[in-house]
């Protein structure tokens, strides 16, 4: 198995910040999609009760849009849910994910400047990539 690093850092290789996106495991008897939801990784950090160390992250959800996948593109449609945050142990952190904007019926405004860093929050909703590897694939649909 290869694991991979989820990233929360507000300086990222000397550029900017940058706060990678989630599947969270929340509820491990249901398939797919279904059994999973989408975050987004603000702040790692852990503390400890009674000798006990807790791994935590503080995300921020995003909502799937439909009970099914798009019927264009087979794949997962989520928007962000602001204010709602929560803080959820590492353990229940599946794996990354990878959002692919949808751009909608408009243009992009050419005004905006989009990049790497500002994209997650530039658009209502965005695709759950699940071309993004095997494991991507394999788990969330």
């Amino acid at each position: 198995m290869c694991s991979k690093c989820i990233c929360a850092l507000p300086l990222w290789r000397n550029g900017p910040a940058r706060y990678d996106t989630v599947l969270i495991s929340t509820d491990s008897q249901l398939e797919g999609m279904l059994g999973l939801d989408v975050a987004h990784i603000q702040l790692f950090f852990s503390f400890t009760h009674e000798d006990t160390e807790y791994p935590c992250a503080l995300i921020s959800w995003y909502g799937c849009v439909s009970d099914s996948p798009d019927k264009d593109t087979g794949m997962w449609i989520v928007r962000p849910t602001p204010g709602n945050s929560a803080v959820i142990h590492v353990d229940t952190i599946l794996q990354c994910t990878h959002l692919i904007p949808v751009f909608g019926q408009k243009s992009i405004n050419c005004l905006l400047e989009l990049t790497f860093n500002n994209s997650l929050d530039a658009f209502l909703s965005y695709y759950v990539n699940k071309y993004a590897d095997h494991h991507m694939h394999k788990i969330a649909y």
